[in-house]
């Protein structure tokens, strides 16, 4: 097993970092074989079990060395310490996205909204991580919501969460502690430069509004107020260069507050404010 390990980090470093490419070829390998890290490497100096986990390995590094995002290969990823069914329906969950869980988490509440849910990743880590709180998902895409139907039970918080076909709030009823959204906010002029494995493979209506990248902040900002209780939050991620856009929206919009928080590696990500 090791001579293939060796195989597909060659073919991985074509796009990868020698690091990440070793990384991705392990982990496709546990995948293949079900077992754990720890017990790969126990187990590399042996020949290939019989039977379908070689055709498997095969297969799921013929499909990383097309673009596919490991996630999807695999059909999972790790989102603030828990693991998340992913499929080429929703956008695999990026750490970056652990900033705005964080800002929410800074604050109390009871009852929350999370627009364009996705993958259902942020809803269901926020109920995880307080026992007391109940939610609402909303997306626009169906499938979209079936995934993260599976990550809601997959976290055990389904008894608590809401998932809501909706065009941003037009289905929503009732009024919110907090209200969150990573929306699309890709300008239309910068998808030619996003990496194949996003590009190609995510879904475009949750990358990009078109345009100038701004239209769902916009409509989040504008209608925002109507669905929070007095004092609530209201938080989104942005893109690296749209802070200040943004919280100019947010003002207008009449919030009060209006913070930029920068992710850990130093750049803008997340804009929040509270309503009077």
């Amino acid at each position: 097993m090791r001579h293939s390990l060796e195989l597909a980090r060659k073919g991985f470093s074509d796009f990868l970092p020698d690091g990440e490419a070793e990384r991705e070829a392990r982990l496709l390998m546990c995948h293949a074989l079900k077992i754990s890290s720890a017990q790969l490497y126990a187990r590399l100096d042996e020949t290939w079990p019989t039977g379908p986990p070689f055709q498997l390995f095969v297969e799921a590094c013929e499909a990383r060395k097309s673009r596919q995002p490991l996630s999807q290969i695999i059909g999972e990823v790790e989102f603030y310490g828990r693991r998340f069914f992913v499929n080429s329906d929703v956008l695999t969950p990026r750490p970056d996205t652990e900033t705005l869980v964080d800002q929410a988490l800074s604050g109390g509440f009871e009852r929350v909204l999370d627009l364009g849910t996705g993958s259902g990743c942020v809803l269901a880590t926020l109920l995880a991580e307080r026992p007391g709180s109940n939610g609402v998902g909303t997306d626009l895409s169906q499938p979209a919501l079936e995934v993260a139907a599976r990550n809601v039970a997959r976290q055990g918080v389904q008894d608590r969460a809401v998932l809501v076909h909706s065009d941003w709030f037009e289905a929503v009823q009732g009024q919110f502690d907090l209200i969150l959204s990573n929306p699309p906010y890709i300008a239309a002029a910068e998808m030619r430069g996003l990496a194949p494995e996003v590009r190609d493979w995510e879904p475009h209506v949750a990358l990009t509004p078109g345009g100038d990248g701004l239209t769902a902040y916009r409509i989040i900002t504008a209608a925002g107020p109507m669905h929070l209780r007095a004092g609530g939050r209201l938080m989104v991620e942005i893109g690296l260069d749209q802070g200040a856009a943004v919280a100019e929206l947010f003002r207008a919009a009449g919030f009060g507050d209006v913070r930029i928080t920068q992710d850990l590696s130093g750049h803008d990500r997340v804009v929040g404010g509270i309503t009077p």
